[in-house]
């Protein structure tokens, strides 16, 4: 049973699609404070913690409840940095800062504000109970690699990016498959210590979210989206 739970928030300062996307107003609050709520609201987080490089971000997060022991180094904030590096040395520096020795780590995407309160209790379960290394979140995807996704060819020809054992006639039809939204990921501490993590194994699973909770924020017009979305009644925040 995992028992001592490391929740992270990793928010860098630079945002290419929005300005200072991570603390930009939604709904009144900075976009990071809905994330912060969240974890919050789930009782199994032994600790919150963001990991930034970016002062007015660590300010917010601290505004809102989570902690900021230690800054992102600079090699771990740029635009090519690998996520799980990031995840690695908040949970290292977390450990020697807070002198404990965490089970798990719980990694939130701040661009995901609408998750539902239950897709962490449900994401806790499926990694408890098959002891996954890793369980990440999916959602249904809209486009199917047997059926309307395609790539071409070296002389130019497109063909399926994946051919089914036999023609597929509608989507509906075609083997389930699911896009990874990179809001909630579960990690076992050993799995993230490793050299080279390995996300897909047979001790991987995955939690399917709804679309609505899956929603991402990437651009402008998604601030406003998930505005009418609570203005209309179809999302709680």
């Amino acid at each position: 049973m995992s028992s001592n739970i490391l929740v992270t928030i990793c928010a860098r300062g630079g945002s290419k699609g929005v300005k200072n996307k991570n603390i930009r107003p939604l709904l009144g609050k900075p976009l990071i404070a809905h994330t912060i709520a969240q974890a919050k609201r789930w009782p199994r987080a032994s600790k919150i913690v963001v990991s930034t490089d970016s002062n007015e971000i660590a300010s917010a997060a601290r505004d809102f409840g989570a902690e900021i022991p230690f800054m992102r180094p600079a090699e771990l904030a740029s635009d090519t940095a690998d996520k799980l590096p990031v995840i690695r040395h908040a949970l290292i520096e977390s450990e020697k800062i807070f002198r404990e020795t965490f089970d798990a780590v719980v990694d939130l995407d701040v661009t995901s504000p609408i998750r539902k309160p239950d897709d962490l209790e449900k994401c806790f379960q499926i990694f408890e109970r098959d002891n996954a290394d890793v369980v990440f979140s999916v959602v249904p995807a809209h486009k199917n690699p047997y059926f309307n996704m395609v790539e071409l060819g070296a002389g130019g020809s497109p063909h399926l990016v994946k051919r089914p054992d036999a023609p597929v006639g509608r989507r509906q039809d075609a083997p389930v498959v699911y896009d990874m939204n990179a809001s909630i990921y579960f990690f076992r501490k050993n799995f993230l210590l490793q050299d080279r993590p390995n996300l897909f194994s047979e001790k991987s699973r995955v939690h399917v979210m709804d679309e609505l909770s899956s929603f991402d924020i990437d651009r402008e017009i998604d601030f406003q989206f998930v505005e009418f979305l609570v203005e209309k009644g179809h999302v709680q925040l």
